[in-house]
């Protein structure tokens, strides 16, 4: 089968790989679509595990099944990462810092024709796509859950002023869960295009970036990693507000210690989404609460997976790209 095996974000190499075997309890999924996530095309942080083949945002169908739970000819989300369920981590709510699901993955990635998922992620991962949710749809499931796990953590209200730091996709998809809970909502970036974004996926306002931004703020969360956005954030937070990283700067960011300390200012990050946060992506889309289907700007055949890359990582007048196998 074809599989595109990353090196770094100009150097992706497609290259014929043995099509899985699967075993007790497993399931072979044939690709039928697989997003491109803004932390592939984070070369510092992918580079470090390099060569690989990547790809975690899919849905397909069931080829072959060895699951009692699951049949040939079943469109299916499958989630690349799940918890343990009995660790304290667990216990506690905590899944996403779960050792386990740091762990597991399924085989060999999802930027390639088929994937081998494994029984843990079969049982607690796997998920039927309703008829009404495309293929194409069925990538943001996991883009949401982790959006919708941000804003779980950090608990908005409707009373709330939430400023959005960059209006890409997963600023996007925070601007729309955020209005859903009656929050005013107010996104910046640095690109025109991505303003534009904002305002039609419901922003109240849309700034400019590299502005003066005089706002303060109850929930900011942080969709950039640009250095100055943290700047940003820590200079708009409101007393007793929350900053959110829900992406990262690839450097360390210096606090400001005395406005953290004598305005008890919390701030947090969120990393990756549990299996209820899944289903609650899967209801939100399944019942057209969110628009996801205007946010896929691009579809590309896996081929073309280096000029995906290059979309997604320069990042002007594109959101989601998505490729089909």
């Amino acid at each position: 089968m074809l599989a595109a095996v990353y090196y770094n974000n100009s150097d992706i190499r497609l290259k014929e790989v043995p099509k899985p075997k699967i075993g007790s309890g497993e399931i072979l999924v044939k690709v039928l679509a697989s997003g491109i996530c803004g932390t592939d095309v984070l070369e510092w942080y992918r580079i470090m595990k390099a060569p690989r083949i990547l790809g975690h945002e899919i849905a397909g169908e069931i080829t072959e099944s060895k699951s009692e739970g699951f049949k040939v000819g079943q469109r299916v989300f499958v989630s690349h990462h799940v918890a343990c369920g009995e660790c304290k981590y667990c216990r506690e709510g905590n899944h996403t810092a779960c050792d386990t699901l740091h762990k597991g993955n399924y085989d060999p990635g999802g930027y390639s024709e088929f994937i081998r998922v494994p029984k843990m992620n079969v049982d607690k991962g796997t998920y039927l796509l309703p008829d009404n949710i495309s293929f194409e749809e069925g990538t943001m499931i996991e883009p949401l859950a982790c959006a919708v796990r941000a804003q779980r953590l950090i608990d908005i209200k409707n009373s709330h002023i939430v400023l959005i730091l960059g209006s890409g996709v997963s600023g996007l998809l925070n601007i729309q869960l955020a209005k859903l809970k009656g929050a005013q909502v107010i996104a910046t970036d640095v690109n025109d295009y991505k303003l534009d974004m904002a305002r039609r996926f419901g922003a109240d306002q849309a700034l400019k970036a590299d502005s003066d931004i005089n706002i303060k703020a109850d929930r900011i969360i942080i969709c950039t990693g640009a250095l100055k956005a943290v700047e940003q954030a820590f200079e708009c937070i409101d007393k007793k507000g929350i900053i959110l990283f829900f992406a990262i700067p690839s450097k360390n960011v210096e606090i400001p210690i005395v406005d953290f300390w004598r305005n008890e200012i919390t701030a947090t990050s969120s990393y990756g989404a549990a299996s209820y946060d899944l289903e609650e992506s899967l209801k939100l889309i399944n019942d057209a609460k969110i628009n996801i289907k205007d946010m896929i700007t691009h579809k590309l055949p896996l081929t073309k997976i280096q000029e995906g890359f290059k979309i997604a990582a320069a990042a002007k007048e594109s959101l989601k790209v998505v490729l089909i196998p």
